[in-house]
């Protein structure tokens, strides 16, 4: 019976509080539809990230003095090294031919011989693709000795660390002063509401009414604004990517498509985070104070 009473009071605060009420919801709709731009943005991006992460490889080149047993014994303890994924063996005659395939030229046809060294290529595990984690790999490997030559593209991987950690810092901050700026909407909202009702809340109050039985209906009040801003965001960026981009531009709803998967129900439940949250806050201050 009192969540009946609390939900039935949620939506009849609204009900009391049009102006007000509607001003939240649809600052709150626009909040968080760009608040939804922003995270598909900025999940595409970081998918970006991982992909290029996850094609990370170290070649090794090998010492024309070594025997084959040799350069078979290091290719095996390169295997053995924390965070390596695998290693391939590249043997003179297939750098010739990759040579050949790159370079529409024949080396051997060219110079008379095969000058190409042995090398081995070595991948990388997901979870040591960070800069450092590849030095790290990178030192162990020189570690072994037989005047091995490393090379990787070590300026590349430290842009693509220093831009994702730009962009993460970024996103934290636009994200919290969205979330931010529709808590202190729904507060307002709340707050409203319940100085309209003071004398009513001062007389439950004072017939013994607790805090919990006095406050539900406000913060279903929050919830309610929340989710129907939520919802309305989510099918605004529905429309925005279905509808318009797939249609005018669609090279870039193929990158962008696969976050909103996650961005749709998610806009819905923060809405009704942030709802709840301005709600519980409002509450607590105006019921200290009275």
């Amino acid at each position: 019976m009192s969540l009946f009473y609390s939900i039935k009071e949620g939506f009849a605060g609204i009900g009391r509080a049009k102006l007000p009420a509607s001003v939240t919801i649809a600052t709150g709709f626009f909040s968080l539809l760009l608040l939804g731009l922003f995270l598909t943005v900025s999940f595409s991006f970081y998918q970006l990230i991982h992909e290029v992460r996850s094609r990370v490889e170290l070649e090794v080149f090998l010492d024309d003095r070594l025997g084959d047993l040799q350069a078979d014994s290091l290719n095996a303890r390169m295997q053995s090294i924390a965070g390596v994924a695998g290693t391939r063996f590249i043997s003179r005659t297939e750098a010739a031919s990759r040579f050949e395939r790159d370079f529409g030229a024949d080396v051997v046809g060219i110079l008379g011989t095969n000058p190409l060294p042995r090398s081995v290529e070595v991948s990388v595990q997901q979870g040591y693709t960070a800069p450092d984690s590849i030095a790290h790999i990178e030192k162990q490997i020189a570690a072994l000795g037989g005047g091995l030559d490393i090379r990787y593209n070590k300026e590349y991987l430290r842009g693509v660390e220093r831009n994702a950690r730009l962009f993460t810092l970024i996103t934290a901050g636009v994200g919290g002063v969205i979330a931010l700026a529709t808590i202190i909407l729904n507060a307002f909202t709340v707050r409203l509401a319940m100085y309209a009702r003071r004398d009513k809340i001062k007389t439950m109050r004072l017939v013994g009414a607790t805090r919990r039985f006095i406050s539900a209906p406000f913060l279903f009040e929050g919830i309610i604004q929340g989710l129907v801003s939520g919802g309305l965001a989510a099918l605004g960026l529905w429309l925005i990517f279905e509808q318009a981009l797939l249609r005018y531009e669609p090279a870039i709803y193929q990158i962008l498509h696969p976050s909103t998967i996650v961005i749709y129900p998610a806009l819905v439940a923060l809405g009704i985070v942030l709802g709840f949250f301005g709600s519980a806050w409002s509450v607590a201050r105006f019921l200290r104070k009275s």
